[in-house]
């Protein structure tokens, strides 16, 4: 069974009078364990296409199964639900909360699924340790470079252990050296069976994947499987 589905997607926002086609008909499918990217410029349908697969939106029309569960039927709490259990989210932004400790920052997706705090810790220690942070579990944010911040990120989408992860730009705001090892790392969790789904514009990524799905204008333009190319 596919971990990933998505069949005739459409997806049509109102904006004033005007219609804006985000999703025209997409359908692809991903497979548990695959690593894949969603690659396409600004404007181009991929944010929209991250936000079904992260059960953030609604399709229009078509159908987006997550783990088997089809979205729109779906309530809210469900949703919300589903999101928690599933799918692990990294941005390009880290989205950390300032006023928390690394180690409490990694501990928050535990909190909502009601997890006791002493297991909590040891989750989030683990999850660290994977990361290569346990030296920085009491620092703040601020007190972190950009690629400590996307490792921290990283351990917080690991520390539930969902079946799919799913990155927006995590490169972006990194250096090349910076990036490749954020990169690295994400083959490290790939290889433990976890679903690596990364959206962005960038080539080098489209090329470091096993799979690279093009999007431009709402449509797939292209979908390929081939031998990952080092990011450099």
């Amino acid at each position: 069974m596919s971990v990933i589905l998505m069949k005739d997607v459409v997806k049509t926002y109102s904006m004033g009078e005007e219609q804006v086609h985000a999703l025209r008909g997409i359908s692809f499918s991903v497979e548990q364990g695959e690593f894949l990217s969603i690659m396409g410029p600004s404007g181009s349908g991929k944010s929209t296409c991250m936000n079904m697969i992260g059960c953030l939106d609604r399709p229009t029309s078509g159908i987006v199964e997550i783990g088997g569960k089809e979205t729109a039927r779906m309530t809210e709490k469900e949703l919300a639900l589903l999101r928690n259990r599933t799918i692990g989210f990294v941005f390009q932004q880290y989205h950390l909360l300032p006023g928390m400790t690394v180690l409490e920052n990694t501990m928050v997706p535990l909190r909502y699924q009601g997890i006791e705090r002493s297991l909590r810790r040891d989750m989030a220690l683990a999850a660290l340790e994977n990361v290569g942070l346990t030296d920085r579990i009491n620092h703040l944010p601020t007190e972190l470079s950009g690629g400590q911040k996307q490792r921290v990120a990283i351990a917080r989408a690991t520390v539930t252990k969902p079946s799919i992860i799913l990155a927006d730009e995590p490169t972006g705001a990194l250096d090349s050296s910076t990036g490749k090892a954020v990169l690295e790392l994400f083959g490290k969790i790939n290889e433990s069976g976890t679903t690596i789904v990364i959206v962005t514009h960038d080539p080098r990524i489209g090329a470091a994947t096993k799979r690279c799905i093009h999007i431009l204008d709402g449509l797939i333009q292209q979908d390929e499987q081939h031998d990952p190319v080092p990011f450099e």
